[in-house]
């Protein structure tokens, strides 16, 4: 009740006297131009500092929205991770997703091909999906809500928006490949989809900062169901666009207690029936909270979603429709 209770009041005082601060304290900077709101700033459009022991450097300010995503990078999350490390043969769904392309002209969505399958692997191994409410309960959920990043490309700037696929296990491969379709074509919301009492929370100075960091971290590990309304129950990342070709995987942080971080795709011999064949390889890596899941049912978990990626499983559905 009383996380509750807090929880509802958040909102209104970082909304309030919150915001006013923020407003005053960041919108303008030191020279008093505005901030741009874009991720990054341009180095080169900066004017060099002389150092006779460096060099010539430049500092430019960090953007809003890099100082919120830090902040909320910094969010408590799972602290004792197992990660699996894995090769997975796609070639199997590659070929078919292939296939449907030369048939229909349609690109399939493969990270919603990956999405639709951590929704059915999850599904049958809840357990991965735990998370503690404070120190003595856990707190299990029936949808398997998968939190990912969707890039939109809007007047030739491309941004990236969280999208919570809701009730993956219960979708079908084309509707998750359509959902994410419609996301990436939609304008991208005003803050990129963060609510404004979020985002200002996130830029107050030192040491309010710090306060409601703490205080959201006290918050949501009392009802995870906070943190999973806004980050879904599992979350999927790919970094492969980086490594494409190269052997790569990418480990990452998160506020969920399972994540998939896709890493690059890679031509690779694998013996296939007792003959070694050229097999397109992803690397993907698989973290886990310790606290909530142990290593059998984590080793279960894994075989099944690998059992259901290396099968192509669902893209069928998809040419049926």
């Amino acid at each position: 009740m009383r996380t509750k209770i807090l929880a509802a009041f958040l909102p209104a005082l970082l909304g309030g006297a919150g915001l006013a601060l923020t407003l005053r304290s960041f919108t303008k900077p030191e020279s008093g131009a505005p901030i741009a709101s874009h991720s990054t700033h341009d180095p080169a459009a900066t004017p060099p500092r002389p150092n006779n022991d460096t060099g010539p450097y430049r500092v430019v300010e960090l953007s809003r929205g890099r100082r919120a995503w830090i902040n909320a990078m910094s969010l408590s999350g799972p602290t004792h991770w197992m990660t699996a490390l894995l090769e997975v043969d796609v070639t199997v769904p590659r070929q078919r997703i292939a296939t449907h392309k030369a048939a229909t002209g349609e690109t399939l969505s493969f990270t919603g091909f990956l999405v639709y399958c951590l929704g059915r692997a999850v599904d049958e191994n809840k357990e991965v999906q735990a998370y503690l409410k404070g120190r003595r309960q856990l707190v299990t959920f029936d949808d398997v809500n998968v939190g990912m990043m969707i890039e939109h490309e809007t007047g030739g700037q491309r941004a990236l928006m969280g999208h919570n696929v809701l009730a993956a296990n219960r979708k079908s491969y084309r509707e998750i490949h359509e959902e994410i379709r419609t996301a990436q074509a939609a304008p991208v919301p005003a803050n990129r989809g963060m609510p404004d009492w979020f985002r200002s929370a996130m830029l107050l100075p030192w040491p309010l900062s710090g306060v409601v960091k703490a205080f959201m971290a006290f918050a949501t590990r009392n009802n995870p169901a906070i943190r999973v309304a806004a980050s879904g129950t599992v979350a999927i990342t790919a970094v492969g666009m980086f490594g494409r070709g190269h052997s790569g995987w990418g480990i990452a942080t998160t506020p969920v207690s399972l994540s998939l971080v896709v890493g690059s795709t890679a031509t690779k011999p694998a013996v296939v029936e007792g003959r070694i064949e050229p097999r397109e390889i992803l690397h993907l890596t698989v973290l886990l909270d310790h606290d909530v899941v142990d290593g059998a049912p984590a080793a279960r978990f894994i075989k099944r979603l690998v059992e259901l990626i290396e099968s192509g499983y669902g893209i069928d559905e998809a040419d049926a429709v």
